[in-house]
């Protein structure tokens, strides 16, 4: 579907239309103060970007009105207080020491497993056991009453 918005002093008024709606409101012709307007979706930022806003503005690109998203890289003050929320969180966690091999990936600001995650196909689920420094088969959790898992001796327990 194609989409207009409607431009006065070179200034976008309002959201874009439907060019079918503007066709039924306007059968003679849609006027000339309506031109063409392209769609963009949001971008997604990159690990150390920042989106400065959730809506767009618009402006005239190529000689059709679009969506500009504007991204930003974070500062360096920004960047570190991000990298050390991933490293408190892991901190903070109940079996922090379980994890304790695992090491901070700049690139991709998260802690990451000395052995990358088994490419399994078998149905299991597999968790992280510090104390082999390897990743485990998870044990069932059972079905009836809430619990949690201890790290430490690898079994499900009541909560």
């Amino acid at each position: 579907m194609n989409l207009y918005i409607r431009v006065q002093n070179g200034q976008t008024i309002g959201n874009p239309a439907f060019e079918d709606n503007l066709i039924e409101a306007f059968p003679d012709g849609i006027p000339s103060n309506w031109e063409p307007f392209i769609r963009v979706e949001q971008p997604v930022p990159d690990v150390y970007q920042i989106l400065e806003s959730d809506t767009p503005t618009y402006a005239k690109v190529n000689d059709v009105w679009t969506d500009v998203w504007s991204l930003r890289e974070m500062t360096a003050e920004e960047k570190s207080t991000k990298q050390q929320a991933v490293i408190d969180d892991l901190n903070s966690k109940e079996y922090a020491s379980n994890w304790s091999a695992w090491t901070f990936d700049e690139a991709i600001c998260a802690m990451t497993p000395p052995i990358p995650y088994p490419n399994a196909t078998d149905g299991k689920v597999y968790r992280w056991c510090g104390a082999e420094n390897n990743w485990k088969e998870l044990p069932i959790m059972p079905t009836e009453g809430e619990y949690k898992f201890d790290f430490f001796a690898w079994v499900w327990v009541a909560k």
